[in-house]
């Protein structure tokens, strides 16, 4: 592995780090995601806590900290496989970020973030697929078990030269999730209109 792939997975898991649900949170006043509502830092608790415009903020960064440096690894000519590694780093440092004490969120945007280069045709697939199980069930952690396990599948059928990093960043998603598997298995898994409803943490205090 050469001084240059080093220095693209650290920079990825880097970037991964920075917890855009930490800061946007921060930045319009919310209570900690990590202590709040689902106690996940990630979009879609914040859409639970905050309303749609901090989620969207926070979608797009986490989905950018996945793009960029796939992107730029790619550019730089990297085989599929490291590709799959930067890519997994970069959820990496969204799952255990460096600088929030380790304790990040489920990678489900960033993991997106990485599949993007892959294709419009993947990104698509996979939004479509999201949105059919949003709609038919209100579970977003459903929505994104789906899509994320029907995505090596279809990066078989666009560019199947990625189906291994693909299929690599898949597992490590649904294995991140295994606690909502549990609680959707247990009829216990908040819908995602289920506004700061929490799985045995603290509510967000009151506004007065």
């Amino acid at each position: 592995m050469t001084a240059l792939t080093i220095l693209m997975i650290t920079s990825a898991y880097l970037a991964g780090s920075i917890s855009s649900a930490m800061l946007v949170s921060s930045l319009f006043y919310l209570p900690n995601p990590r202590l709040h509502g689902s106690g996940n830092p990630g979009a879609t608790n914040i859409l639970r806590l905050g309303g749609r415009l901090p989620a969207i903020l926070v979608l797009l960064f986490d989905v950018l900290k996945g793009t960029i440096p796939v992107w730029f690894s790619y550019y730089l000519g990297f085989s599929p496989l490291i590709l799959g590694f930067v890519a997994i780093a970069a959820c990496l440092g969204h799952i255990f970020p460096l600088f929030f004490s380790f304790k990040g969120g489920k990678a489900v945007a960033t993991a997106f973030g990485a599949m993007l280069p892959i294709g419009v045709e993947l990104a698509g697939a996979l939004i479509a697929c999201w949105g059919l199980v949003v709609f038919a069930t209100g579970y977003s952690s459903l929505a994104a078990i789906s899509a994320v396990a029907l995505s090596p599948i279809i990066t078989y059928f666009v560019k199947p030269e990625y189906t291994l990093p693909v299929s690599m960043l898949a597992v490590l998603i649904i294995l991140r999730h295994k606690d909502n598997l549990i609680r959707l298995f247990r009829g216990q898994e908040s819908k995602i209109w289920e506004k700061g409803k929490a799985s045995g943490l603290t509510k967000p205090p009151k506004k007065h």
